[in-house]
């Protein structure tokens, strides 16, 4: 068995030189042939496991971090958090790995035992994922970001580069992606089942503090002392501002804020227009509307939100999309009676459409295609229509899961399925939405040149404030 190569460490001070050059190479020297592997684990001798640097602990990282390593196939060597204590659940990771380097900084990680690793996991707030990983991207380390990729659109197209550029594994935290539901669509897309999609309506309920009306704050958090267990409050804030520290942002709730996160378009868009997005291949809109936006400041995202974007034709069974997004508020769509049942008594019975998901709808009306989240299957209203296309409706579990994948990729088995070549993308139009969201002005955008028609102030935002001082060099590397 072989793995793709990784590169070995240079020093931090080395790298900012180099991330300054126009382009710069680097010795290629796989983790696995240094003599710090880890050589303890019972299924798999240390040749044949891939070293992880988790850049992220807690929360979210509970579970990334387990399922990276529950086959034996790959194994942490060193941990970054800012807050190895007050990190959401962050103790299960520690009992489950207790013998993990840590550090606070992932640049020095990486300065400290580049050579010891093969590939990185980032799960960090959104603001920070685009630093993490275009740093050891450069050093050859192959990278599994969460999802959103990025927080800002320009952040997406320097990692699309930088993965062409530097030729490693790459991997975006939607999971649905690698799932019997996503193959499940592709075999409808295979079989007609998608073509003349029209229309598409996403809905999201509410489920984060911004989004209830008596969680939420007016204006910027209170400041607040810094928890003793908190080694940087800087290191947390990265490349963007530093506000004075509040436990509103830190550990869990900055998603709610535009400077660190995305809402949650940004948060839960990845997981319900996922499929239609890839396998329908919309690409960029041309049109994004907002329609209402609750309580609309620059602040926080909106109470509710409901935006309007406009995909164009993409081939003969793919004509021009409208999609509607909807999170928060009244926002569960009313299906058609015409796609409705028999039921009991010669009634007709409605489907009910569920707090999330997305409802697709042909221009010939004559049946609707819906789909929740995640990796959850579709479904065909009628449910007769199931019938009609039931060997592409059956959803047949792929071999490998999202995260399993990814390892099985950094070891020379197979590809990922959400590479930032799809990912990247999917973001970008995230991105847009929140650029809408924050503005909350209709805003015509150009997919060929990426930028939007005449709005100055749109257009600053696709890369977002510039970053502080200490983190530019990394939005020069490629």
């Amino acid at each position: 068995m072989k793995f793709r190569p990784s590169s070995s460490h240079s020093s931090r001070r080395g790298f900012i030189k180099k991330a300054a050059s126009a382009g710069f190479g680097f010795t290629l020297l796989p983790a696995y042939l240094t003599s710090a592997r880890a050589a303890d684990n019972p299924r798999l001798p240390p040749s044949r496991r891939v070293n992880l640097g988790c850049v992220g602990v807690g929360g979210r990282a509970t579970g990334v971090i387990p399922s990276l390593c529950r086959k034996g196939m790959a194994t942490p060597v060193a941990f970054v958090d800012v807050d190895f204590v007050a990190a959401r659940n962050v103790g299960k990771t520690l009992e489950a790995f207790p013998d993990v380097k840590r550090f606070a900084d992932f640049r020095v990680m990486l300065d400290e035992m580049g050579e010891d690793i093969d590939a990185v996991s980032v799960v960090t707030p959104d603001h920070t994922h685009f630093t993490v990983a275009i740093h050891a991207m450069s050093l050859g380390k192959h990278v599994y970001v969460e999802k959103p990729l990025t927080h800002t659109f320009e952040e997406a197209e320097m990692l699309m580069r930088a993965e062409r550029r530097f030729g490693v594994v790459t991997q975006m935290g939607n999971q649905g992606h690698t799932s019997a539901g996503s193959e499940q669509f592709e075999q409808m897309l295979a079989a007609g089942v998608l073509e003349d999609i029209v229309k598409i309506e996403a809905w999201k309920s509410p489920g984060l503090w911004f989004m209830d009306a008596d969680q939420r704050i007016q204006g910027w958090p209170k400041a607040e002392p810094m928890p003793p267990s908190l080694d940087s409050w800087d290191l947390w804030c990265g490349p963007q501002a530093v506000k004075p520290f509040s436990s509103m942002y830190c550990p869990f709730n900055w998603r709610g804020f535009h400077l660190y996160g995305g809402g949650m378009f940004g948060d839960w868009g990845a997981h319900i227009i996922d499929y239609p997005h890839h396998y329908l291949k919309l690409g960029l809109p041309t049109k994004i509307r907002p329609i209402a936006l609750a309580d609309h400041n620059q602040v926080s995202f909106p109470l509710s939100s409901d935006i309007h974007f406009e995909f164009p034709e993409r081939g003969k069974t793919l004509p021009a999309v409208e999609l509607r997004w909807k999170a928060g508020g009244n926002n569960i769509p009313r299906i058609d009676p015409k796609y409705g049942d028999p039921g009991k008594g010669g009634d007709i019975a409605i489907p009910n459409p569920g707090k999330t998901g997305t409802l697709l709808h042909r221009k010939q009306g004559d049946y609707l295609v819906q789909r929740a989240h995640h990796g959850q299957s579709s479904r065909l209203y009628p449910r007769a229509k199931m019938y009609d296309f039931k060997d592409a409706m059956k959803a047949r579990a792929p071999e490998r899961d999202h995260l399993e994948s990814f390892v099985q990729a950094c070891m020379g088995n197979g590809d990922t399925n959400s590479p930032f070549s799809v990912g990247g993308e999917l973001t970008q139009v995230l991105c847009l939405g929140t650029i809408a969201e924050f503005l909350n002005v209709d805003l015509t955008f150009d997919p060929e040149k990426k930028r939007f028609i005449g709005n100055d102030e749109a257009n600053a935002l696709l890369a977002g404030p510039a970053p502080r001082s200490e983190w530019a060099h990394y939005y020069k590397i490629v």
